[in-house]
């Protein structure tokens, strides 16, 4: 039994909407909490909401669905310490599980057998500084990094630290537009013209259903 309390906002069964899992079904576990206020949030309702739920309240909800692959997202998972227990329990149950994080807390702890989907804050996200730099130090091979980008700024500062890092050498890099804010054509055309070893993405799900609704 596990007595690890961690606030959930919202658990839901739905497709996976980014990464290379893009159009998997997939149950999404959404903690409350974030550390980061970024401009272009499509979360804001996990900042305060939600309801204390043990590791063994959260198992049980999951295997409702009967779907192999889990993400932990948020707000910021990580913000919650007991979510590191929470993946490596999933995974010590046969579960295949994704951590989407914001990059600003440290994912040296987290279970290896978790593929971590990490953010880093581009400019006009306003929390560039939030950025831990040493956390690309510490991702395997198999975890992903993701630049959402609304402007050409945005763009711009990406490759910049693409280079800097060589962060497509070792991890798949995935970029995505800030959605309404760049068009998708544009953001193709500039990965094309400077022949970038990244992967485009769309936020799959606002396409599907509307763009605010949750639990989709």
């Amino acid at each position: 039994m596990f007595n690890n309390m961690l606030k959930i906002n919202e658990i839901y069964y739905s497709i996976q909407g980014e990464s290379t899992k893009a159009g998997l079904p997939c149950v999404f576990i959404r903690l409350t909490f974030c550390n980061l206020r970024c401009s272009y949030c499509d979360s804001e309702y996990a900042f305060y909401d939600g309801n204390e739920l043990s590791i063994d309240d959260i198992m049980q909800e999951v295997r409702k669905y009967n779907c192999s692959l889990v993400e932990i997202t948020g707000g910021e998972p990580l913000f919650q310490e007991e979510s590191l227990a929470l993946m490596k329990h999933l995974a010590d149950n046969g579960f295949e599980v994704l951590l989407e994080t914001g990059g600003s807390l440290p994912v040296k702890n987290i279970d290896p057998r978790v593929k971590i989907i990490m953010d880093l804050k581009t400019p006009s996200s306003g929390m560039l500084k939030k950025n831990l730099y040493d956390n690309l130090n510490d991702l395997k091979g198999i975890d992903e990094v993701k630049f959402v980008i609304g402007s050409r700024e945005d763009y711009l500062w990406s490759k910049q630290i693409l280079d800097k890092y060589s962060i497509d050498k070792k991890n798949v890099v995935l970029f995505s537009i800030v959605f309404g804010k760049l068009l998708p054509l544009e953001l193709v055309n500039w990965i094309l013209e400077d022949n970038l070893n990244v992967r485009f993405q769309l936020q799959m799900h606002k396409f599907i259903w509307k763009p605010d609704e949750r639990g989709v």
